[in-house]
C-alpha cells in the first residue's frame, strides 16, 4: 500500500483492487467507479427527475403556499432597496391603558429615507421621511390595491386595511424601495 496523500514520494492509489479485497488507501474495494454507485451519474439527469416526481407525490407542495409563491414573485423588484423595519408598536411599544383595539405603528429605513406607517383597521396612514412626493404601493396577495400619491410632504393614505402577509413598495424620484414583508 502507498503512503497518505500529499506527501512528497507518495503514489496516489489506483482504483483496482489487490487481491486482499482492499484498494491502495487500505480501504475496502466497493468497485464502483467515478461516476457513482453502480455507474449512475449524479449530474441531474433522469434519477433527480425522478426523485422529484417521487417528492411531488409523497410531499407535495400546498396549493396556497405555491400560489402565495408565485404571487410573491411577481412583486419582486431587482432594482429596489429594502427597508429594514426598525420599530413595531407590536413588539417594541408599550401597551397604552383605556385603548381597546390601538393603531399597530410601524417605521422602516432604507438609507437615509424613513417610512412611518400606522395601520388601522380602516387602512393605512404613513410619511415618508425626509418629505417628498412617492408613489406607494400596498402589496400583498391576490388583492389588487391601487398605488396611493404621498403628497410635497411626503403624507399618504389608503382606505385599503391590508390582509395577511404585505409590503409596500415606494417610488420616489431617486429610488425604488420595498419593506419588509409583515402580517397585518
Amino acid at each position: 500500500m502507498s503512503g497518505l496523500y500529499g506527501n512528497p514520494g507518495d503514489e496516489f492509489p489506483s482504483d483496482e483492487p489487490d487481491d486482499t479485497g482492499f484498494d491502495d488507501t487500505g480501504f475496502e474495494s466497493t468497485g464502483f467507479d467515478d461516476t457513482g454507485v453502480d455507474g449512475i451519474d449524479f449530474d441531474g439527469g433522469p434519477l433527480e427527475e425522478e426523485l422529484r416526481q417521487a417528492a411531488a407525490v409523497l410531499d407535495p407542495v400546498p396549493a396556497d403556499l405555491l400560489q402565495l409563491a408565485l404571487e410573491s414573485y411577481v412583486f419582486h423588484d431587482l432594482d429596489a432597496r429594502i427597508a429594514e423595519l426598525t420599530f413595531d408598536s407590536l413588539t417594541d411599544a408599550l401597551p397604552v391603558r383605556g385603548m381597546a383595539d390601538p393603531p399597530r405603528m410601524l417605521t422602516f429605513r432604507a438609507g437615509e429615507l424613513t417610512v412611518d406607517v400606522e395601520v388601522t383597521g380602516e387602512g393605512l396612514l404613513g410619511q415618508v421621511l425626509p418629505p417628498q412626493p412617492a408613489r406607494i404601493e400596498i402589496l400583498g396577495g391576490s388583492r389588487a390595491t391601487l398605488p396611493v400619491a404621498a403628497d410635497t410632504l411626503g403624507r399618504f393614505t389608503s382606505d385599503t386595511p391590508p390582509a395577511g402577509p404585505f409590503a409596500l413598495r415606494l417610488r420616489t424620484d431617486a429610488d425604488v424601495i420595498v419593506t419588509e414583508w409583515l402580517r397585518a
